[in-house]
């Protein structure tokens, strides 16, 4: 059997393992000559390739359900599945999606692209399968730094509780995208190290049974024998107690040690728990090595692992972040920066490296790194909680509780707010303006350019109250960095000055009207270009002065066009009674933008520099028709 002829998981069933092992390794070599050239999460998927193999080889999926915790390591999936023939397009616009998606295959049960879902999406199937009277697996391949994720925790306990069938199965490399941290993941350190427990408590099961049973009083002596062992072992056999059927650890790249714990699972009752240890990046020296670059990369020379760099531009915004933080911290003492797993994303591993007792990468767990920065800001700390747009959505009810409604002084940094290009939709950070400026006492703002970001960054760190500072994925624009400086707060900066109409643009958006005004100059078309870099507060003298001149507003922003900044603008007119103000909105319409490029992403939803310009002439012709009626 060879990778080239397999079409569906039917055809590795009756595989011996020397022939999954074969498809193993050109497994990975298909990986590693695909992704150098799309980019893709790499070290993630080579670190599940045997795993991946046996699953489907005893598993009937879609009849039986497999479920893939955040779903970056679901390629080989995809491979046994049918879709071998479309890695080309590995997350390039209307291609293959980075994670499970149900409109691509009835294989994709269950769409993931946040960690810590799977578990409860498993519990709830499997309610769904008693209730009907149906027979089949459930399986979560769910990682270990997914399972520090609170929801995750939620719902292993919940299925403890119900004992109902469902196969857990943590794929323990340990990581996430940075390192995990935690107790769970020191615990399930131990677990690693405790080779001969399993043996052992089978064979002192064994010798049990066969002593006569001579009342009670040995029985429970028995029991207490058993759980003497599971504790001189294991400390504290976390998983058992909750009520599964601890198997482990498993190597995960012996096949037939996991087809042989697969099949013992299979015919176990109740919750089971199979804690495979895989090498994440296996197979491949430089992903192995660093598994946190190698974690979502771009396109690589497979014969160096060399990362193919874009040519040389501006600073990305993170590394921006990074250093404007480390600079900050040296003036003040009371900063202190909380990551959710995102230190390495967030550009803060400089920062940690500088500064190790004042940051803090609390693991996955959004909730626990809002609240924690929350506890940091009432004892006169000034906490800054780096996250992305998409992930503190998770956040959101401690933002509200613990945060805002407290009036607390915490700097919340959104990172990838905005367009974000290949993780798709379930990454893209257009909907936190929404969700936050409905909010009392916060502050949200985003810079035109990688200075006036920093400035932005500054300036919060010197307000009272919570404030939002948002950043967008990937290159500044390349102005050079300049001292800190305040920016006075709900003011804004209008960069042309013009007539018949006003842009008003937010963050990289301010770029595109910009070159928009130069395109409708050529015409003689001049409108104003206004950076909007205050969202709440709005600079609402400035729209009172613009609107008295008679002029009509284009909107423009990188986030959804309902309750956005758009939204904000039409509310204040209607608030301040002007009743024939005209505004359009551009932004992200009420789609799901899947994955592709940030620039063909931009051209779908239509933020153009085209559109703009059609927009202000729409506009203008208005204008001038009202002029003659």
């Amino acid at each position: 059997m060879r990778l080239k002829d397999i079409k569906s998981p039917e055809q590795i069933k009756n595989c011996s393992p020397a022939q999954l092992n074969q498809l193993a390794a050109e497994i990975r070599q298909f990986l590693i000559e695909k992704l150098s050239k799309t980019g893709g999460h790499l070290a993630p998927n080579l670190g599940v390739v045997e795993l991946t193999l046996v699953l489907h080889k005893l598993f009937d999926s879609p009849k039986d359900k497999i479920i893939w915790d955040v779903g970056h390591q679901a390629y080989i999936h995809k491979i046994l599945t049918g879709r071998m023939d479309k890695f080309d397009t590995l997350r390039q616009y209307k291609g293959l999606c980075g994670f499970p998606k149900r409109s691509e295959s009835e294989h994709d049960i269950w769409e993931t692209g946040h960690s810590s879902t799977s578990l409860s999406a498993a519990m709830g199937m499997a309610i769904a399968r008693d209730l009907r009277g149906l027979d089949y697996y459930i399986v979560a391949v769910i990682g270990d730094g997914a399972m520090t994720g609170g929801m995750a925790l939620e719902a292993l306990n919940h299925i403890g509780h119900e004992q109902k069938d469902i196969i857990v199965v943590l794929n323990d490399n340990e990581m996430s995208i940075s390192p995990n941290v935690g107790a769970l993941h020191n615990h399930l350190g131990k677990l690693r190290t405790a080779k001969h427990y399993k043996w052992a408590k089978e064979e002192i099961e064994y010798l049990i049974k066969k002593i006569p049973a001579i009342g009670g009083t040995l029985a429970r002596t028995a029991e207490r024998v058993k759980d003497s062992l599971k504790y001189l072992l294991v400390s504290g056999i976390f998983f058992e107690e909750l009520g599964y059927t601890y198997l482990g650890p498993i190597d995960g790249h012996n096949v037939s040690e996991l087809e042989t714990c697969f099949r013992q699972a299979k015919r176990t009752k109740g919750p089971v728990l199979m804690h495979v240890v895989t090498k994440k990046g296996k197979g491949y020296a430089p992903a192995e090595a660093d598994s946190d670059t190698w974690h979502g990369a771009g396109p690589y020379k497979i014969e160096s692992g060399e990362l193919i760099k874009p040519v040389e531009g501006p600073p990305n915004y993170k590394d921006v972040f990074g250093q404007a933080m480390i600079e900050l911290a040296e003036r003040d003492e009371r900063i202190v920066a909380i990551t959710p797993a995102m230190s390495s994303g967030s550009g803060l591993n400089p920062f940690a490296e500088r500064f190790p007792d004042r940051f803090y990468d609390v693991g996955i767990a959004e909730q626990h790194a809002v609240t924690m920065s929350g506890g940091l800001a009432v004892e006169g700390m000034k906490p800054v909680c780096a996250i992305y747009s998409t992930f503190l959505q998770r956040g959101y009810d401690q933002v509200i509780h613990d945060i805002v409604r407290q009036n607390l002084d915490v700097c919340l940094a959104i990172d990838r707010a905005g367009l974000v290009g290949g993780d798709g939709e379930t990454h893209q950070g257009v909907y936190d303006i929404g969700y936050l400026r409905m909010l009392p006492n916060i502050k949200i703002m985003m810079g035109k350019d990688e200075n006036e970001f920093r400035n932005l960054l500054y300036t919060a760190l010197h307000l009272k109250g919570p404030t939002a500072v948002r950043f967008p994925r990937g290159n500044g624009v390349g102005v050079p960095i300049g001292e800190f400086k305040l920016i006075e707060v709900g003011t804004w900066e209008i960069l042309e000055k013009g007539h018949h109409v006003a842009i008003l643009a937010v963050g990289p958006m301010v770029q595109l009207a910009l070159k928009a005004r130069d395109q409708l100059a050529k015409e003689g078309l001049k409108p104003y270009v206004v950076n909007a870099r205050f969202i709440k507060p709005l600079d609402e003298k400035m729209l009172k002065e613009l609107a008295d001149q008679g002029l009509k507003f284009l909107t423009v922003e990188e986030h959804a066009v309902s309750c956005g900044f758009g939204s904000a603008v039409l509310e204040f007119f209607n608030e301040q009674g002007y009743e024939h103000i005209t505004v359009k909105r551009l932004g992200i319409p009420d789609v799901f933008v899947e994955h592709g490029s940030v620039a063909e992403q931009r051209r779908e939803v239509g933020l153009t520099v085209e559109n703009i310009v059609h927009h202000v002439k729409q506009l203008h012709l208005r204008e001038r028709k009202v002029q003659r009626a």
